[in-house]
């Protein structure tokens, strides 16, 4: 099994401030034989529509000297899970969780990044470490 990213416990915790219910610690992914995993299921009712919203989390920590190379490495594992879970439970979204500082860079700041959210590339959770809590939802 491979090892957890740094913010893994944290952003269970932010989850779980925010009502989610954990649902795997990791989530396990069979396809084709091989044995992946995204690093947090869960889920949360939703009241007015009396179903729950499911959702995967692949946590990065974004702390290389290079953030575009975490970018394009992330961005990869995230690709192959979400077409994986396309097939085998489509129900549930996955989400890409970065800590505030690596979004404000290449989200915010110079913008690099902002083509991946135009083009619904990839969903984000943006978290603050400092306070164990979620940000953002995009989109």
């Amino acid at each position: 099994m491979p090892a957890k990213d740094i913010y893994h416990n944290i952003v269970r915790q932010a989850l779980i401030k925010a009502d989610w219910t954990i649902t795997h610690d990791p989530l396990p992914l069979r396809w084709a034989k091989r044995n992946l995993s995204v690093d947090l299921g869960a889920e949360q009712l939703l009241a007015a529509e009396k179903h729950k919203q499911k959702i995967a989390i692949e946590i990065k920590s974004f702390l290389r000297e290079s953030r575009i190379a975490d970018l394009e490495q992330a961005l990869g594992q995230y690709t192959i899970y979400s077409d994986i879970l396309e097939k085998i439970e489509p129900d549930r979204q996955i989400y890409l969780a970065l800590p505030l500082n690596a979004f404000t860079e290449i989200f915010e700041g110079d913008r690099f990044g902002q083509f991946l959210l135009d083009k619904n590339r990839l969903k984000l959770l943006v978290f603050n470490p400092q306070v164990e809590e979620i940000v953002k939802w995009l989109p």
